[in-house]
């Protein structure tokens, strides 16, 4: 059996929604469920680019805690109203947008004066409600991207602008993450992890594309601590225990003896003593590997790599 660490594959992807997904990832070496499950959660929760309302400016208030005349609503009722306002934001530089509303009803997102880059995804959501026919409200609301939670502090510093509100703000568009580590097998390996992660996102950005991103995140961080430093790993395999080739199909040339290789005799022999019969068995070993095997030295080694290379595999 190999000694390497197999790498896993997204056996499926279910959608349950728009805005909602669970992925399933396996085999798993043991105990890599956990480690994996609650690494992609802590990133996707945390470090995923969003974007949301920074600041706002309502004429007629000077600050959070007052009122405007014909609005229903107070200040820090706008002020937590706003914060659900979901967008998309093509441009990393702050976008302002102004809502000029008169007249008795709602006020909604849809109301807001879009840009060129900034889309709205949810135009239905309540801002404030206007109780009066003859009020009229007017306002301008700056939108920022950024990742995780920005402290109000963090959002003030150095940005203070003249009858602006500013807020704090939590970027990410990923809502929920829940994730569960079950037992699978595979062939005669019976002790095996499959992951299964639930991701629910705002509707700015798909779960799919949440996922990958936090998975890139991860291979960023962990190649940087890596240094020069490379692990060699097995394919991923199939559910009958074997690596797989390209396209997910096992090619026959892998079912091959290791006899009708035309190796030298002593080879053969070294191998086949090893219970390795086929080139299916020889390729699941590295090459430290190849080399621990009793009776087979550098000579052997070369002219098996030699062979493999020949056969294109």
């Amino acid at each position: 059996m190999s000694k390497l660490i197999h790498t896993p594959t997204l056996a499926s992807v279910t959608d349950h929604g728009p805005t909602t997904a669970t992925f399933i990832i396996e085999p798993l070496q043991p105990g890599y469920g956990m480690t994996l499950g609650n690494s992609l959660r802590r990133v996707l929760l945390s470090s995923i680019a969003g974007a949301t309302v920074t600041a706002f400016k309502i004429e007629g208030a000077s600050h959070e805690f007052t009122t405007v005349k014909g609005v229903k609503q107070d200040i820090v009722a706008v002020l937590l109203n706003l914060k659900g306002i979901r967008f998309k934001l093509y441009s990393d530089e702050p976008q302002t947008l102004r809502l000029s509303k008169k007249g008795k009803g709602p006020v909604k997102a849809k109301d807001l004066q879009l840009s060129a880059d900034v889309e709205l995804v949810n135009p239905d959501h309540v801002i404030c409600n206007i109780d009066d026919d003859k009020a009229s409200l007017t306002m301008d609301i700056t939108v920022e991207t950024g990742r995780g939670y920005r402290a109000l502090d963090e959002t003030g510093a150095g940005k203070k602008i003249s009858d602006m509100i500013m807020l704090d703000a939590l970027f990410t568009p990923v809502l929920r993450v829940r994730y569960k580590v079950e037992n699978t097998r595979v062939g005669r390996m019976t002790d095996l992890d499959r992951l299964l992660i639930t991701i629910d996102t705002d509707g700015s950005l798909s779960p799919r594309d949440a996922f990958e991103e936090a998975a890139a995140i991860l291979v960023n961080q962990y190649t940087a601590l890596a240094g020069q430093t490379r692990v060699e790993a097995s394919l991923p395999i199939t559910a009958e225990g074997s690596a797989l080739g390209d396209g997910g199909e096992e090619p026959a040339e892998l079912m091959t003896s290791i006899e009708g290789l035309n190796l030298s005799a002593r080879t053969t022999n070294a191998l086949v003593n090893n219970d390795i019969h086929t080139i299916k068995d020889l390729l699941s070993l590295s090459e430290a590997e190849l080399r621990d095997l009793k009776g087979f030295g550098n000579k052997a080694l070369d002219e098996v790599k030699e062979k493999i290379a020949e056969l294109e595999l």
